[in-house]
């Protein structure tokens, strides 16, 4: 069996280069379409495409589905609590338990339940001058748009087998 050809320092990973190029160019997309809808925390979505770019359609279609549920969860959680509690942290720890159990009873996984967490900590402590519920709304779009962005791209430009998976 003929073992692949090492590169050495200075020759390109075609691969690798036309990876990056999909990346930038789904990051950028996705910052577009969150500036564009006039979303104040853009940044979510090119962090969210940044994130789905590192896997395959496959991969990604799973765990995306998770992510929206779970942003979902968590956007809804932090609207509920965060008016009433502010950034309370007991309200914040017996809401990341309530979002643990309900991820568990729906049977939905762990992804979807640190996606809800990470969602109810950004939308619950973090002090703005908005009201929650418009934060957590923009908190999910701004996911939603990354997660949409970096599977359309993935999609349309899917990965090339490298050359040396193939020896």
């Amino acid at each position: 069996m003929a073992h692949p050809r090492t590169r050495g320092i200075g020759e390109p990973d075609w691969q690798a280069v036309a990876h990056s190029v999909r990346t930038a160019l789904a990051a950028v997309v996705s910052i577009l379409v969150a500036r564009a809808l006039r979303l104040p925390e853009y940044y979510w979505a090119p962090i969210t495409t940044l994130v789905v770019m590192q896997s395959t359609l496959g991969a990604a279609l799973t765990v995306s589905g998770e992510r929206i549920v779970g942003t979902a969860l968590g956007a809804v959680a932090g609207a509920l609590l965060a008016p009433r509690f502010g950034s309370s942290v007991v309200i914040f720890g017996a809401g990341v338990l309530v979002l643990g159990l309900i991820c568990s009873l729906l049977r939905i996984g762990r992804s979807a339940y640190r996606f809800s967490g990470i969602t109810l900590a950004i939308v619950m402590l973090i002090m703005r001058g908005q009201r929650a519920w418009l934060v957590a709304t923009h908190r999910f779009v701004e996911v939603s748009i990354g997660v949409a962005v970096g599977l359309a791209l993935t999609a349309l430009w899917p990965e090339r087998e490298s050359n040396d998976a193939r020896s």
